[in-house]
């Protein structure tokens, strides 16, 4: 099967659920010793196969001879602000790069991508990046850091008035829907679908490198 960067990243899709509560966050208690926190801010995080990156010499021979530069993005950290019309999410991460000839001075830029998706599958932006690593002569490693933002609507990351009453209702013992999981309920579940969104962030690999990424 042909592996393709964006089928990739709709399958690493992240969960939104968040374990720490904000101010303006939806928190569902069942009082069965179970939170979960529906917020406005995106999940974000490194869709599998694309948090590294690996250059060779001779892009056909793939072997440990011909290896040139290898690269991980590591420390993905976020921040957000959800208080104006536009929620916007900053993620911030570390690259680490190693090189095999240690012969001068090299600067080597490596392109990644952040992304923006909408209920799991639903690519919503895209957006390319450059992070340029500096080595020293004869040092074999480099380190550098970047940033990738995003801004989605905040009336898309909402729930509609109508199911917050849904899943926040509260349910009295003995009643019919007493032992029913709001969350459980189809339209629920759609409606919480729609205004999930994550960013991902990840390499801008050619589809030479994410075969690498995935076979190696």
């Amino acid at each position: 099967m042909k592996l393709r960067a964006h089928s990739l990243i709709a399958v690493a899709a992240l969960a939104g659920l968040s374990a720490c509560a904000k101010n303006g966050d939806l928190v569902i208690d069942q009082g069965v010793g179970i939170t979960a926190v529906l917020s406005l801010c995106p999940a974000v995080g490194i869709p599998d196969y694309t948090g590294d990156v690996t250059t060779f010499r001779d892009p056909a021979d793939t072997t440990t001879a011909s290896l040139d530069v290898s690269a991980s993005m590591t420390t993905l950290r976020s921040t957000c602000n959800d208080t104006g019309d536009k929620v916007y999410s900053e993620a911030s991460f570390t690259v680490n790069a190693r090189r095999t000839d240690t012969r001068g001075a090299r600067t080597v830029a490596l392109p990644y991508f952040v992304t923006v998706t909408r209920g799991g599958n639903a690519v919503i932006s895209k957006r390319i990046g450059t992070v340029t690593l500096t080595f020293a002569d004869g040092q074999d490693r480099a380190t550098a850091t970047a940033k990738a933002g995003s801004f989605v609507n905040r009336a898309d990351a909402a729930l509609p008035e109508d199911i917050r009453q849904k899943i926040t209702r509260k349910r009295r013992a003995g009643d019919e829907e007493a032992a029913l999981d709001p969350l459980a309920d189809p339209e629920v579940k759609a409606a919480i679908a729609r205004t999930r969104f994550e960013m991902l962030v990840g390499f801008q690999l050619t589809e030479e490198q994410l075969k690498y990424n995935v076979t190696r």
